[in-house]
């Protein structure tokens, strides 16, 4: 059966790129009809945090990534947090070492950046060079003796390729004699990522790994000490990262947000997930669709080699999408409690209906609550540059209007023309800055409606009736 991972450690909260790892992985699952499973890789004791646990789980969820196996499901194949599979890597250590393609490293971090250094500026590329592996035992034996510290590394075999067809990017050929032999249990006797990730998928019978493009180059090394240990390989697909606005690697200087933040700025799951799922993903179609939708017409030929951008205007597209697929009770809970206290109950529909195109999020629905209904109204700059030009004895007349003609918007629009002597821009713009403290926004008869409140009305109109021209 087909099954795909999603593998994070919990040292911090996840962001986009990430989540995005987890929706490729979980969709290819949806459309294969197999098992996406979460499994934790908490092998940094120092940065891993259960907190961060509880928040990707609640993330995963929000968005409805909902996972088969794994953390808090569990399975047959667990447990699922990799803090508490010692004894598994311990069992293929010994076997690597009885077999001998694995030896004791006592380089220190300094011996191992001069190595780099000496090798760059030969023009060579920066691999361990195997000291460690020419040991003798006596050697070994008396630096063990000596309480030196040591890594464990995998011999990688030289004069061999490594070839595997990446299910993003085609055939792929490595040389052995281009990657060095690599540490695979920490000098604390932690495991190091590479051997615990690669042992995780073939014990858990991963069979498709999707990741990002970064991880290419672990790949051939993954395959190298699963065929040591007889150990079943996954297919490995790498496809692109994610770049911000400025062509850089995504990051919050250009516009990464953990998912976290953008649940509580209040963007709805299903507009992320649209917008995620197309993010380096390629579908036909491009209507708004739910996460089974997504799942079914999901598929790996369509993921892109060139990097993906991140565009804030695509998330907001998708944002605004997502309201057409909400009842006016889903958006008003949505708007939250803030907006349910400044908005009468008598005013609710009219509210939602007339606000929610004008909004992608609840702070700015609380910023339109606060227009309608809060008694002193609070313009922006920009409006009152727009009032600067504006005599005052136009304002005049507005009050004059509202108080022949009450809230019947229409009838103060002829009233102006008549006694104002001003029509279009310069009659509807001063009006809507006025009554609404911005230059945009709904239909101002209606606008006049929901505020339904004359006196209102009349007091933010006539506080410009004594200004100056």
């Amino acid at each position: 059966m087909l099954k795909t991972r999603f593998a994070p450690s919990p040292t911090g909260l996840i962001h986009i790129g990430n989540m995005r790892t987890a929706l490729f992985n979980a969709l290819i699952a949806k459309h294969g009809k197999g098992i996406f499973l979460l499994r934790i890789e908490d092998t940094d004791p120092e940065r891993s945090k259960d907190e961060f646990i509880s928040h990707l789980a609640e993330d995963l969820r929000w968005l409805s990534l909902d996972w088969q196996e794994g953390l808090d499901v569990e399975g047959e194949y667990g447990p699922y947090r990799q803090s508490l599979r010692q004894e598994v890597y311990d069992k293929y250590y010994a076997q690597l070492e009885q077999q001998s393609l694995a030896y004791s490293c006592f380089c220190t971090d300094e011996q191992l950046k001069l190595s780099r250094k000496l090798q760059r500026a030969a023009g060579q590329p920066p691999r361990y060079d195997g000291r460690c592996a020419r040991l003798s035992a006596d050697e070994v034996a008396k630096k063990e003796a000596a309480g030196i510290a040591a890594t464990l590394r995998f011999k990688i075999p030289p004069g061999q390729e490594v070839k595997f067809t990446d299910l993003v990017q085609g055939e792929k050929v490595f040389r052995t004699d281009d990657i060095g032999d690599l540490i695979i249990r920490r000098a604390n006797g932690m495991p190091a990522f590479m051997f615990c990730n690669a042992i995780d998928d073939a014990m858990m019978h991963v069979t498709h790994a999707l990741r990002g493009e970064d991880h290419i180059t672990n790949t051939p090394r993954q395959i190298l000490i699963l065929q040591a240990l007889g150990l079943d390989t996954p297919q490995y697909g790498h496809f692109s990262l994610i770049s911000g606005s400025d062509g850089a690697p995504l990051s919050k200087r250009n516009g990464s947000q953990s998912i976290k933040d953008m649940r509580d700025q209040g963007y709805w799951p299903e507009a992320v997930l649209n917008y995620l799922a197309r993010l380096g993903h390629y579908y036909p179609d491009n209507n708004f669709m739910t996460a089974a939708e997504l799942g079914a017409k999901f598929e790996i030929e369509q993921l892109g080699r060139s990097p993906a951008r991140y565009d804030p205007a695509q998330l907001n597209y998708w944002q605004k999408e997502t309201f057409k697929h909400k009842t006016p009770e889903q958006v008003w809970q949505w708007m939250g409690e803030a907006v349910q206290q400044l908005v009468p109950a008598d005013k609710k529909e009219n509210f939602v209906e007339l606000i929610t195109p004008n909004i992608l999020l609840p702070s700015e629905a609380h910023i339109w609550a606060e227009r309608a209904f809060a008694q002193e109204l609070l313009l922006s700059d920009e409006a009152k540059s727009a009032l600067q030009g504006v005599d005052a004895q136009f304002f005049k007349h507005a009050v004059d209007a509202v108080e022949k003609h009450g809230l019947d918007y229409k009838a103060w629009v002829d009233y102006l023309k008549e006694h104002a002597g001003v029509k279009g821009k310069q009659l509807f713009q001063p009006l809507r800055v006025a009554l609404m403290g911005t230059m945009h926004g709904p239909e101002m008869d209606k606008w006049v409606a929901l505020v339904g409140d004359k006196d209102k009305i009349i007091r933010r109109l006539d506080r410009h009736s004594y200004r100056t021209a």
